[in-house]
């Protein structure tokens, strides 16, 4: 697919799915298939598939390189697919990713981070920013987000933190941010952006958990507005695409850009699958036409429903809905609300418990569970008698099992373990390793990123120097419950070292 910089489409087109279209015109037409896949539109797949997800969607699995679709004339329908995308979330290239946010992390640290180049990165950004400069040879430094001790979250980052980080690395030439995190907190990224700049530093931000920000006036900005060089966006987690598609964002109006968008392009190629899905890129088309022409009226409907649910479950004793009143809070400078966060400390259970009950009572999946919280989160144009029935299925629930007392945050926070990076993360992750019993691993660099979830931030990570207290640490979130994301051995006893 071309990386040719395609001409503003106009607000008039904004309405139109021109990739998704030519999609469904070619899928429909009957055209003779000599070509892949080989499942030829439907015929030689298996009939508990072509029964499962219907011969349509069958008809619609294209190709890369069909004319008229992706190839042709410039601007093909793919081009102005990704223009009307750049357009309507204010960026000067877009890009569509079929591998989510990560396939977007990992292009940014070859184009930004290459051999050697030093980078500043929140210490809990997505671990495809770790594994992104496994790839490019990058030198990390870190920036600690704000940390909710009582309630075992972590925020967004600080300005006065990312000065400090900044200054500290003078030779960093792009932040690695995060906001909003998975608990809806939003970081100020107006301010971040200006610090970033002021150090002459490229400001980059996983948006992932907001593809729906600045398409309502009660919700976030958008973080490309507000001064980010380049935004990913998890489309699918909001905005209705399929699951594993997400954008990528780059430049917000400077001339020349922080970014160049032709390095990113680049990246993004060497990244990307030859056989993309059309079916995730016409799901990006069309999600873009969504937002950009109908999000205003959705969004506001899920607003309506989503303060419905909270003002009901403000009468069930024990649980506390995490909204507005935690902004002003370090790192947090504004809050989304389509996620449903629940303190349930109160309630004498964890947020174990109350997800697992309500699975089992009455199917209801939440998103994430943690010892004090349970988060859900809301999408489009969420009905409000589901959403209000969920508040009167937590309420019975809790009439069930609640007991006595308050549930204690899960541990310390990972923010008072000062880790040395000892070697970059590609040296260590494609080393010579070895696996040693974590007691002797003391002193060894790690080979491996490790995380307790919750609360989700990286207590180790490649490169760095094992220490006593990081394992002390390690030991504390395995003995409450945590789940140690990314390490080979769940349960401690192991860990790979570099070799030597």
């Amino acid at each position: 697919m071309s990386e040719a910089r395609t001409p503003d489409p106009g607000p008039s087109e904004q309405p139109t799915a021109p990739y998704l279209d030519a999609v469904v015109g070619y899928g429909f037409r009957g055209s003779g298939r000599f070509h892949v896949p080989g499942h030829k539109g439907g015929p030689g797949a298996d009939p508990g598939l072509r029964h499962a997800i219907g011969d349509d969607a069958l008809l619609l699995d294209i190709p890369q390189d069909i004319h008229g679709v992706d190839v042709g004339p410039s601007p093909t329908p793919y081009e102005r697919a990704e223009a009307l995308a750049a357009e309507a979330y204010g960026a000067t290239r877009t890009w569509f990713l079929t591998n989510g946010a990560t396939q977007g992390n990992h292009a940014l640290c070859l184009a930004l981070a290459p051999l050697g180049a030093h980078v500043v990165a929140q210490r809990n950004s997505h671990a495809s920013v770790v594994d992104g400069l496994v790839l490019s040879g990058g030198r990390p430094s870190f920036v600690a987000p704000a940390y909710d001790e009582e309630l075992g979250m972590a925020h967004g980052v600080e300005p006065d933190a990312l000065d400090a980080a900044l200054t500290a690395d003078p030779e960093a030439r792009v932040a690695f941010l995060v906001s909003p995190t998975y608990y809806g907190m939003v970081a100020d990224v107006a301010a971040l952006a200006e610090v970033a700049h002021r150090h002459d530093v490229a400001l980059v931000v996983d948006q992932s958990w907001g593809p729906h920000f600045g398409f309502h006036p009660d919700l976030p900005q958008s973080a490309l507005r507000l001064g980010a060089d380049a935004v990913l966006t998890s489309t699918h987690k909001i905005i209705g695409s399929l699951t594993q598609s997400a954008m990528l964002h780059v430049g917000n109006g400077v001339d020349p850009p922080r970014i160049d968008p032709g390095a990113v392009g680049r990246a993004i190629r060497l990244v990307r699958s030859t056989s993309p899905s059309s079916l995730l890129m016409a799901s990006l088309d069309a999600a873009r036409r969504q937002i950009a022409v109908h999000g205003e009226a959705l969004l506001h409907e899920t607003l309506d429903a989503a303060a419905a649910t909270r003002a009901k479950l403000a009468t069930t004793p024990g649980i506390v809905t995490i909204a507005e009143d935690f902004v002003g809070h370090p790192g947090v400078a504004g809050y989304d609300p389509l996620r449903l966060v629940l303190d349930t400390r109160g309630t004498g259970c964890t947020g174990y418990e109350v997800a697992d009950a309500l699975r089992n009572a009455y199917d209801v999946q939440p998103e994430l569970a943690t010892v004090a919280t349970m988060v859900c989160v809301l999408g489009m144009g969420q009905p409000t008698d589901a959403l209000v029935r969920l508040a009167g299925d937590i309420d019975e629930i809790v009439k069930r099992i609640s007991r006595p007392g308050t549930v204690e945050a899960l541990v310390r926070g990972p923010t008072a373990l000062h880790n040395e990076m000892v070697v970059i993360p590609r040296d260590a992750f494609l080393g010579r390793s070895e696996v040693v019993p974590v007691d002797a691993a003391v002193g060894r660099i790690s080979c491996e990123s490790i995380a307790g979830y919750p609360p989700g931030i990286p207590a180790l990570l490649p490169g760095e120097r094992i220490t006593a207290g990081t394992v002390a640490y390690l030991r504390e979130l395995v003995a409450s419950g945590a789940r140690l994301h990314g390490a080979a051995d769940p349960t401690l006893a192991t860990i790979h070292v570099l070799a030597g």
